[in-house]
């Protein structure tokens, strides 16, 4: 009896293990023949919607090399940032490439490859403050307000930082920047690369850039829970791009030149 016993508990550990296995997403994404990549437009230079509708960026080409890696079509699907991770958990995107930062808040809910890049928070000022703010520490009183997008790590860095500032979301970081141009706001909390590209775009004679990061902040790609295979190819994926010269090739054409701005809306 304890003998048949023992079998019957090791044949449900081995099928919970099959089950597990034939769960993976990259199943699902091959024999759909198309990877679903949760995205938010607007993010530069990581997402962003050129002249003919077309998705572009430097996040956009690294999951286009995945997605031919594995043999797939690429699918973007845009949509808000703070519907993305209801959208992974929820089948409607097999991958968040969305500029996301890891935090452990997030991490409870979703798990993510190793980082594909790392950026920090940094701040735009409205240049009638010019002078007077020289740290980001300056702005942490109740007489200045600080934007950011809703939902980010700019977000929370800006409220964690600076919680005696009054503090305003907005749904774009592009409607957030033009807020400090247009002397709605006093400054901007939000990740460096946008931040560097929005001031050389928008910033002269209108705004000054405190640009040391004061956050340290990893973006990575995020997937569901309990998906092994699928982090083991991430991870194998990412570390060949890094050295076999494409992610270089492409950090150098989002990062190293401005020639892509001429394609955008």
């Amino acid at each position: 009896m304890k003998k048949l016993s023992f079998l019957l508990a090791l044949v449900m550990v081995l099928g919970l293990c099959f089950s597990a296995h034939a769960g993976s997403t990259i199943d699902s994404i091959l024999k759909r023949n198309e990877l679903r990549c949760g995205i938010d437009s607007g993010y530069i230079p990581f997402e962003m919607t050129d002249k003919s509708g077309r998705f572009i960026g430097f996040e956009i080409d690294l999951a286009r090399e995945m997605a031919k890696a594995m043999g797939v079509k690429f699918v973007p699907v845009n949509m808000a940032f703070d519907g993305i991770i209801p959208a992974l958990k929820t089948d409607k995107i097999d991958i968040i490439t969305a500029g996301m930062t890891v935090t452990q808040e997030r991490n409870l809910q979703v798990n993510f490859a190793d980082p594909f890049i790392t950026v920090g928070q940094t701040v735009i000022v409205n240049d009638k403050h010019e002078g007077k703010i020289k740290t980001y520490r300056d702005l942490n009183t109740p007489e200045y307000t600080i934007v950011s997008k809703l939902g980010t790590t700019g977000e929370q860095a800006a409220k964690r930082y600076l919680p005696k500032a009054k503090y305003k979301s907005f749904e774009t970081e592009t409607d957030a920047a033009l807020a400090v141009v247009n002397g709605q706001a006093d400054a901007m909390v939000y990740d460096l690369p946008f931040n560097s590209i929005f001031m050389a775009d928008h910033g002269e004679g209108k705004m000054f850039f405190l640009n040391k990061p004061f956050t340290y902040e990893p973006l990575a790609w995020g997937i569901r829970k309990n998906d092994p295979d699928f982090l083991n190819f991430l991870n194998n994926f990412l570390r060949q791009i890094k050295n076999d010269g494409r992610y270089e090739k492409l950090y150098s054409k989002w990062f190293e030149s401005t020639n892509w701005k001429k394609s955008l809306q």
